[in-house]
């Protein structure tokens, strides 16, 4: 893969390319791009759409919005550290646009959520259990097997594709017309479902296949198996899924210490443990001093999530330029945080660990996962319920509270499920626990 393709500045859904780029402008392409999402009506809506606790609380904790600005933030970083580093080894006409690696990541990590349903994964698993368990099942032969199994395997890194560039009813086409390089960025996984992985992994619905395959051509992503649609990933992409797996990590460790779940020691001992060495003493020195001066705890662990999040960074940084040759031709496998130095992966698996153990099966969490799993599958049997029999008049008015840019009378069984999935993975948690309560005959809780 070469960067001239990969960084290209031409917009999906333009017939024409973009003017080359001219860094006396403003704001370069991708720049526009940043702005562009984060004035959207979607990533707004990230603010009540949960991380991982409950929303809201008597503490502040991590929501999807603030998550994926910080992972942006970390993205940025990797980014601008990769840049400057394979500056030197580009012809002179690149070099302009590898300085715009770090915006490019950026751009994609404020997207990476963007696609998420509400109540996240539980959301997704309640989607998916719709198709594959419930009534949804009665629709099997209605549809390819590609097509059946993109519902029975919600996904949202596909959802995010398909939000990005599918023109809904009313809106211009092309979607939010993004830049090439930010699209081919952002697909963690360059792939359909059926060829999904053993999580159930993929990168674009069915209905998208012409956008991906677009994407792909645009930015010349190397072929693994072109027949079955299988490409390999965008460098970039593996600097998205860096900045998202060390926000993930260490900020959850951080909320879970404000919301007294794990100790002060505890989360101590877990960031500390990604140093070794010169290291290490040095922080633990540091950490002392600042102890001597800040008597607040939530202070002292903020200089520690600092610290473990720059080490992390550095050191995926290193990852990738290690890898680069394997990475630029599409041999390389595996997150970055995968092939980090042994210590370094061997407290990144054991803080997922304790994590799972005493972070995601806290019973708070728990709590907010059934919640989210029994209301989305409620709005889709509802829902697409009516969509497929709009004859009847409960159908007639329940499809009144769908949005015009949503709303599908026509064309398959698939495109029509597409659509009300579109409608109810754009929800907040709030909006769709509020929409739960009025079809569940509290008509007093509904705020459109």
């Amino acid at each position: 893969m070469e960067w001239e393709q990969l960084l290209s500045s031409r917009r999906f859904g333009k017939d024409k390319p973009e003017k080359e780029l001219d860094l006396e402008i403003i704001r370069s392409e991708f720049q526009r791009d940043y702005d562009r999402i984060i004035f959207s009506s979607p990533f707004r809506r990230l603010q009540n759409k949960t991380q991982v606790f409950p929303l809201p609380g008597s503490v502040f904790v991590h929501n999807r919005l603030t998550h994926s600005l910080e992972v942006a933030s970390i993205g940025r970083s990797l980014g601008n550290i990769v840049a400057r580093d394979i500056k030197s080894n580009e012809p002179e006409k690149i070099r302009p646009l590898i300085d715009e690696l770090g915006t490019i990541v950026s751009v994609a990590c404020l997207t990476h959520d963007l696609g998420n349903p509400p109540f996240g994964h539980s959301g997704e698993n309640a989607i998916s259990n719709y198709f594959e368990n419930g009534k949804g099942i009665e629709l099997r032969n209605q549809m390819t097997e590609a097509q059946w199994l993109d519902l029975t395997n919600f996904e949202g890194n596909a959802n995010l594709l398909r939000l990005l560039t599918h023109q809904f009813n009313g809106r211009r086409t092309g979607g939010f017309s993004m830049t090439y390089a930010c699209l081919s960025a952002m697909i963690k996984y360059p792939f359909p479902s059926t060829q999904r992985t053993k999580k159930n992994k993929y990168g674009f619905f069915q209905s998208e296949r012409e956008h991906f395959l677009s994407v792909v051509q645009q930015t010349g992503l190397t072929a693994i198996d072109a027949a079955n649609d299988v490409y390999a990933r965008n460098p970039l992409a593996y600097l998205v899924e860096a900045a998202d797996d060390i926000a993930y990590l260490i900020m959850d460790i951080e909320d879970a210490h404000k919301l007294g779940i794990l100790s002060k020691q505890e989360t101590t001992d877990i960031l500390i443990s990604f140093f070794d060495g010169d290291n290490r003493r040095k922080l633990l020195t540091k950490l002392q001093q600042i102890s001597n001066v800040v008597t607040d705890e939530n202070e002292q662990i903020a200089f520690l999530r600092a610290s473990a999040i720059n080490h992390l960074t550095i050191r995926s940084s290193e990852v990738f330029l290690n890898n680069y040759n394997a990475i630029m031709n599409g041999s390389f496998s595996g997150a970055l945080t995968k092939h980090l130095p042994e210590l370094v992966n061997q407290s990144v698996e054991d803080s997922g660990l304790l994590s799972k153990k005493k972070i995601y099966n806290n019973r708070s969490v728990v709590e907010v996962e059934i919640t989210g799993y029994n209301v989305l599958k409620t709005l889709v049997e509802e829902f697409l319920g009516a969509s497929l029999n709009p004859e009847s008049g409960y159908s007639e008015k329940l499809l009144q509270l769908v949005p015009d840019q949503y709303k599908k009378n026509d064309g398959s069984v698939y495109d029509q499920a597409r659509s009300i999935i579109d409608f109810i993975s754009g929800m907040t948690d709030l909006y769709a626990m509020d929409l739960y309560r009025f079809i569940k005959g509290d008509h007093n809780s509904l705020v459109i």
